[in-house]
């Protein structure tokens, strides 16, 4: 069997290798999800939901071990994989609960005689492709409702970030019954796109990029495969004059960077008023500088590790190469020789016309936007209408704020 390496951002090392798995050997796990379909459809709502107790039992008993290998697999600080534990057994708990109180249409009465009744169903086989900025809690995301609702499911790890899911299943393999929840691992294609193509596969639930998520909606259109896509975003800070600038610099210093601002809610436009844009910075880049940045292995103190990948890496800097006209106030370049860093970046003097303003760059890096007056026109912030018109100006501010594609 080919195998995939797996690689230690931090390091640039090799740690583990793991199956590269073909379209045929892909086809294999659907069919033991098939032969293990009838039975859990069988399967009462307490009966799942002693399962989803049971994983998210086995999770927190193993969250340090979990951690851990999070942590070097993904380049995480430790503070941010141990934070991930206990929220990821929590949603299992709560699937587990609502296994319990699945919710359908009343019956009706719609022709004389006869009474009509909707009544929910299992789709059947589902699949979950997972991010690789948080493998293990996304993939809890996904099967938690899947299989509180009667579905066997397969999930892929990205084939950056396998690990963390790989050992939880393995951890709980005694509890699982056997085709219940697999995994696939290897690279998009052919493993990910067979799981989309698969004609027994009823449901593909994606966390990634826009790009992939257009792909696998054509892809599963041959099939009418339902779709569910968690994808990108340019989430927007608007800080308004009165704000305090040094509280406002130290969320920002969550908000942007935390997991190496690797994450689709991460905030990355910073929106600032004509009054506290000074003073924004000035809180700000010290802030930002203070960041202890560093392989997670070096100590608990560690604050942000590297981006996940040599590519990931390179596309990031390459944003940062294009940003003609903007100004770096801090970072702007990689961070040492070793692994696959960037080192904390913000910008200023952007505009929305720009591309760092405009698209997900899926790091680091920060882009402080002044707006002149939110009751008259905006410097690089659109036009806003606020005077006695609360309700058009939240709707112009949705329309400004709403990523470009």
């Amino acid at each position: 069997m080919a195998t995939l390496d797996v690689i230690n951002p931090a390091t640039a090392e090799t740690i583990d290798s793991v199956p590269n798995m073909t379209a045929d050997e892909v086809d294999e796990v659907v069919e033991r999800a098939k032969k293990a379909l009838p039975e859990w459809l069988d399967a009462t709502p307490k009966e799942r939901s002693e399962l989803l107790y049971k994983l998210a039992q086995i999770l927190e008993d193993n969250a340090e071990e979990l951690a851990q290998i999070e942590s070097r697999n993904v380049g995480k600080p430790l503070m941010v994989s141990r934070d991930e534990m206990p929220f990821s057994a929590d949603n299992l708990r709560f699937f587990a609960g609502a296994a319990r109180n699945l919710e359908g249409k009343s019956a009706g009465e719609y022709i004389k005689g006869y009474t009509s009744l909707i009544r929910r169903e299992p789709i059947g086989i589902v699949a979950g492709i997972c991010p690789w900025n948080y493998p293990l809690m996304m993939a809890v995301w996904k099967m938690g409702p899947g299989l509180a609702a009667g579905n066997v499911h397969i999930l892929k790890p990205a084939e950056q970030t396998p690990l963390s899911l790989l050992r939880f299943v393995e951890l709980a393999k005694d509890v699982i019954p056997e085709g219940v929840l697999q995994v696939v691992t290897g690279d998009g294609v052919p493993a990910g796109q067979r799981l989309v193509e698969h004609p027994d596969i009823g449901l593909v639930s994606l966390t990634g990029d826009v790009e992939t998520g257009k792909l696998i909606a054509k892809n599963a259109a041959d099939t009418l495969k339902r779709v569910h896509l968690e994808l990108g975003g340019k989430a927007p800070m608007v800080v308004f004059d009165d704000a305090d600038p040094e509280q406002v610099a130290e969320g920002i210093k969550i908000a942007g960077f935390w997991n190496s601002g690797q994450d689709c809610t991460a905030g990355s436009r910073i929106i600032a008023g004509p009054k506290i844009y000074d003073a924004l910075l000035e809180h700000l880049v010290p802030a930002i500088e203070s960041l202890k940045v560093g392989d997670p292995a070096d100590g608990d103190d560690v604050e942000m590790g590297p981006v996940i990948s040599h590519d990931q890496q390179d596309r990031i800097l390459g944003f940062l190469e294009r940003a003609k006209g903007a100004t770096v106030l801090t970072g702007g370049a990689s961070n040492g020789s070793k692994g696959y860093f960037v080192a904390p970046t913000i910008f200023t003097e952007v505009t929305n016309d720009m591309r760092i303003a405009r698209e997900e760059i899926f790091g680091p890096v920060q882009c402080v936007i002044r707006y002149k007056d939110v009751r008259g026109k905006a410097l690089n912030c659109g036009h806003f209408i606020a005077e006695e018109k609360p309700r058009e100006l939240v709707a112009e501010l949705r329309r400004f704020l709403a990523p470009r594609r």
